[in-house]
């Protein structure tokens, strides 16, 4: 599995079926066979115009599309998307708010590097904007990374979150998203012994597989039945001709897409069926729920072969996080120092990546930690993606996670006065 022409053969596959597709929509848009009174020219060109764009979503990159925001007072301010810190496996960025005075939180969204894009969180940013600095981790496709730029693996991701958050300041309130939640409790750790007064003043871990065997899911029962030198055979690639990162070692995102989509065959299948007979009839539209969510969805990104071995191996396998024996660079880290940083996890109790007792188990870990500064919501009927970017979050969770970086920070949380709202009343 390891050689390009793997890779390249993956590609190909995928550069084909777009083909086909944007060739089946062409030929069913020809105006001469609008003469022709047959249903089936149309769903060849519904078929074609679905699957042109379905397999040319999987290369690229979505953008964050967060174009303004409103102030308090009432207007829109432009919204860019500014670079922070840049290096080679990926970037600290800022989502600048233009003509807005600094706000008094501020917020780093740890997204997780775990097949697609950051931009995964897009709905997660725009919802905590209108009352915070966001600024986010913007993890780099592997495919794209030269071989002269070395390794990436769990280590090196948790030493990015710590320089990330020592350029942040003390003030800054850490949210990470599933993946990175036992690495960014484990960076937290390190700065309260090497630097503490770099330490966040609140780190939210939501849906994070602080501890794996807490609550076993079937991600966790494939990560112990499959030994690492299977899955090294089963899933490693070298990355092809097409790329700067030829040769590196990565976990293609294409191999990633089929393994989520294997997982919910049936549903997907139904989704695109229904999309076809959409467009023939006429009904869909460039931003439509379906494409909203597949462009995301479909859009995947390379993972480094070390990152995703040692992540099965080191955090679902040898539970180095789970018993407080994570080594980084050379140092033990102790979660056991953290003494002054407020914590709160946050699990859905429909969860099946993360199920709920994965992520709280970080609590127990935290001995360190006066009971006052750990707190724990587990919200009803949320699965996994609406604990950070679903109805769930919106209307439930971030409330709530506003409301904590209040209080560690001495604030009581005022209620935003909506336009019209005074008058109504």
């Amino acid at each position: 599995m390891k050689h390009l022409a793997t890779y390249d053969l993956m590609e190909t596959f995928r550069i084909t079926n777009q083909w086909l597709g944007a060739t089946a929509e062409a030929m069913g848009s020809y105006p001469a066979l609008g003469l022709a009174p047959n249903p089936y020219l149309q769903l060849m060109r519904a078929w074609g115009k679905v699957t042109a764009r379905t397999f040319e979503r999987m290369v690229a990159k979505p953008d964050w599309g967060i174009r303004t925001v409103v102030g308090s007072d009432e207007r829109d301010h432009v919204v860019t998307v500014e670079r922070e810190i840049s290096k080679p496996f990926g970037d600290l960025i800022q989502f600048h708010v233009h003509g807005r005075a600094p706000m008094p939180r501020r917020v780093l969204l740890v997204a997780p590097m775990s097949g697609h894009y950051a931009t995964l969180l897009r709905s997660t940013v725009a919802s905590l904007l209108p009352d915070c600095d966001v600024y986010v981790t913007d993890w780099h496709n592997a495919r794209d990374i030269p071989v002269s730029e070395g390794k990436f693996d769990i280590e090196d991701y948790t030493l990015y979150l710590v320089e990330f958050m020592r350029h942040l300041g003390p003030d800054i309130n850490v949210i990470a998203v599933c993946q990175p939640a036992p690495l960014a409790l484990a960076a937290t750790a390190y700065l309260a012994e090497i630097d503490p007064k770099a330490q966040p003043r609140t780190l939210t871990l939501i849906g994070g597989p602080i501890d794996p065997d807490a609550t076993p899911t079937e991600v966790t029962d494939f990560g112990s039945r499959v030994t690492m030198g299977q899955l090294e055979h089963l899933v490693i690639q070298r990355v092809g001709m097409n790329y700067r990162g030829v040769g590196r070692l990565v976990y293609p995102g294409l191999l990633q897409l089929a393994s989520f989509m294997a997982m919910n065959a049936d549903r997907h299948a139904q989704a695109f069926s229904r999309q076809i007979l959409r467009v023939a009839k006429g009904e869909d539209g460039d931003h439509d729920p379906h494409n909203r969510f597949y462009d995301e969805y479909l859009a995947v990104m390379d993972m480094t072969a070390e990152f995703y071995l040692s992540t099965v191996e080191r955090i679902f396998k040898r539970r180095e996080i789970a018993r407080n024996a994570f080594v980084v660079d050379g140092h033990q880290v102790d979660i056991g120092k953290i003494t002054d940083v407020s914590v709160k996890t946050v699990e859905g109790a429909k969860d099946d990546i993360s199920a709920p007792g994965q992520c709280v188990a970080a609590l127990d870990l935290l001995t360190g930690l006066p009971a006052s500064k750990k707190a724990h919501h587990l919200e009803p009927d949320a699965g996994h993606y609406g604990i950070f970017a679903g109805r769930s979050w919106r209307n439930n969770i971030r409330p709530l996670v506003i409301d904590f970086i209040d209080q560690a920070a001495g604030r009581r949380r005022r209620p935003r006065v909506v336009a019209g709202q005074a008058a109504r009343g």
